[in-house]
């Protein structure tokens, strides 16, 4: 993990609750305020718009969705085929879907994130 990453992550410590939410028209969800912060600081919209996408299509067989994404580990890479992946599951280990990326700019090495009543948010704003 980069000085960057570490930055990032303990700036989204200060997100607890939240009383702020953006509303992204073209899939009718939401985001909270440190969601928005992790995209534009991170440089990251793609990735809060996939979970967001990934998500939508997930919440009729789940009401709540835990996002664990992982950069896998050098040898993980190597035998997997790719560099991260994201868990959607329900938050007892279940998983709903695995969405793996060869190539990621994310940057941190792990993150969650819940989505709940069409909201996506960091576990703190919960």
């Amino acid at each position: 993990m980069n000085s960057n990453s570490n930055t990032l992550e303990t700036a989204l410590q200060q997100f607890i609750g939240s009383s702020v939410f953006y509303r992204i028209p073209l899939i009718n969800l939401k985001i909270t305020e440190g969601i928005a912060y992790l995209a534009e600081h991170g440089h990251c919209h793609w990735f809060v718009n996939d979970a967001l996408i990934m998500c939508k299509g997930l919440q009729h067989k789940c009401p709540f969705i835990v996002i664990d994404f992982k950069r896998l580990t050098q040898q993980e890479q190597q035998g997997r085929g790719y560099e991260a992946q994201v868990n959607y599951s329900d938050g007892n280990a279940n998983v709903l879907e695995t969405q793996p990326y060869k190539i990621t700019d994310f940057p941190m090495d792990s993150l969650r994130m819940y989505f709940v009543n069409e909201m996506l948010m960091l576990p703190r704003e919960y």
